[in-house]
């Protein structure tokens, strides 16, 4: 059945991960471990490893650590023949890894990028979605510059007039706007645009100023998914061609334990995944991507069951939180294996 599944395309940016070892700050490293990921790019790992078609479009500089993206995308099944080339460099980010109750710090090195001095024009779009079924970009690309902004909205033009289904993960990065534009400025253009959004309290808020009619979605340690209705309704309201709004459930207990969940709204139901807890997280980065992933092969694999579609979504991206680096490598069998409720971790042999 998947063979004969239309390809999903991904668009963005993928970076240099710089990476002090064993949880070392970044006043302690004398070295770096080296990973290629970026969010949409993340998602297309995600979707390949599940044995979906899947193309990741983007733009990196002709030099060998544009190379070296291009060969990570190779390895892991992910189709690059549309990625452009040009730009001067390849963006990096700086990790540190928290634990227990130090948190987690990101620094971005990604100015002049490749990808952020793309300009509308440079993508065939039209060849791009030849065989496509699915476009997926994430609200990280439009805050990186006015260009890749211009490319991601000729993007979603091409596949709304194509009827390619198209996916946003809102995603807001408070350092990323940096040209001169608010998010409010750029980002409801593109997602009106959309059939499936993903987004949290926060990216309804600092991309279209809406707020949950709760004073405080999370209490404590849990997150109460009701709490997230009726910003769903009003981004639903917001973004009529919506045909389900969705948000990931996370309560953080300390940089090491969070608990994890998600509900999805179709605008009539409602649905709430189960909780998990993630008691030794080893890598949280990513957390959203897989969890956009997973949704969307639950989406394209079970298509009249938005119940197991999102339950597939929330299991994946559990299980990412045990993956080192910035993509998901779970399979499918892993998946569902959580999905029925072992998460005995038992060595399989």
């Amino acid at each position: 059945m998947l063979n004969n599944m239309k390809k999903i395309v991904t668009f963005g940016e993928i970076m240099l991960r710089l990476t002090p070892p064993n949880w070392r700050r970044f006043s302690q490293a004398s070295s770096f471990e080296a990973i290629y990921g970026g969010g949409e790019s993340n998602v297309a790992v995600s979707l390949a490893n599940y044995g979906l078609p899947v193309d990741f479009v983007t733009r990196l500089p002709d030099n060998d650590i544009g190379e070296c993206a291009l060969m990570e995308m190779r390895k892991r099944n992910v189709g690059t023949e549309h990625i452009v080339r040009g730009g001067e460099r390849l963006g990096i980010y700086f990790l540190e890894i928290g634990a227990v109750s130090r948190g987690s710090k990101v620094v971005y090195d990604r100015a002049h990028s490749g990808m952020s001095t793309i300009e509308a024009g440079m993508i065939d779009w039209e060849k791009v979605f030849e065989g496509a079924g699915w476009f997926h970009w994430t609200g990280i690309t439009p805050a990186i510059s006015q260009g890749a902004a211009d490319a991601c909205l000729e993007a979603i033009q091409v596949a709304n007039r194509l009827g390619v289904t198209v996916s946003t993960d809102l995603n807001y990065r408070k350092n990323l706007w940096k040209y001169g534009k608010e998010p409010g400025e750029v980002m409801p253009a593109l997602v009106e645009g959309c059939d499936i959004i993903l987004g949290n309290e926060e990216d309804a808020e600092k991309h279209f100023g809406l707020h949950p009619e709760a004073v405080d979605v999370t209490q404590g340690h849990s997150v109460d998914g009701q709490s997230y209705l009726s910003v769903l309704k009003q981004l639903m309201e917001m973004f009529p061609r919506a045909k389900k709004v969705i948000t990931t459930l996370r309560g953080s207990i300390s940089a090491s334990h969070n608990t994890w969940s998600g509900v999805l709204y179709d605008g009539k139901t409602l649905y709430e995944a189960p909780t998990y807890q993630i008691t030794h997280i080893v890598d949280r980065v990513g957390g959203g991507d897989s969890f956009m992933g997973g949704l969307i092969y639950g989406l394209m694999t079970y298509p009249d069951n938005d119940q197991k579609a999102l339950n597939f979504a929330v299991a994946a991206s559990c299980l990412k939180h045990t993956i080192y680096g910035d993509a998901n490598l779970a399979t499918v069998s892993e998946v569902e294996k959580l999905m029925a409720g072992d998460a005995s971790g038992r060595v399989s042999r």
